[in-house]
């Protein structure tokens, strides 16, 4: 395990939530960019801790399977499955024409969700790890 990467990987996640953030902030909100950020956060969130212990992923944005390889490690990311399914439409396809309809609710239950990924067990324990 690679401290500075797992670094970089949870700063990383905090700059997409802090962007998800300022962009809900504005007058003109673009749902679909602030859901997308909030996407990449939990990804990058997940592969900090599949980097921490020492699992290597395939290359993906797709949130339900890096989740379930999280799942496998520590059980305690059950907790985020139904946010992780949730988010998951956001991680890529977003980005390009689609019919998506995303409400201000979609928007709240985005921010939230990855504030409760950020504060589960197993990613505070690695910032206190690496901050040693």
């Amino acid at each position: 395990m690679n401290n500075e990467n797992v670094r970089e990987w949870l700063q990383l996640a905090d700059d997409d939530l802090y962007s998800a953030k300022i962009l809900n902030e504005q007058i003109r909100r673009p749902f679909e960019i602030i859901c997308y950020h909030c996407a990449q956060s939990i990804e990058k969130y997940l592969k900090s801790y599949l980097t921490f212990n020492n699992i290597i992923p395939k290359k993906t944005h797709d949130l339900v399977y890096l989740n379930n390889l999280c799942v496998e490690n520590n059980s305690e990311f059950q907790n985020i499955k139904t946010m992780c399914d949730f988010l998951n439409r956001f991680a890529s396809d977003i980005r390009y024409p689609h019919k998506y309809e995303i409400s201000e609710n979609d928007v709240s239950f985005s921010i939230n969700s990855v504030e409760k990924v950020k504060n589960i067990k197993p990613i505070i324990d690695i910032w206190n790890e690496i901050d040693k």
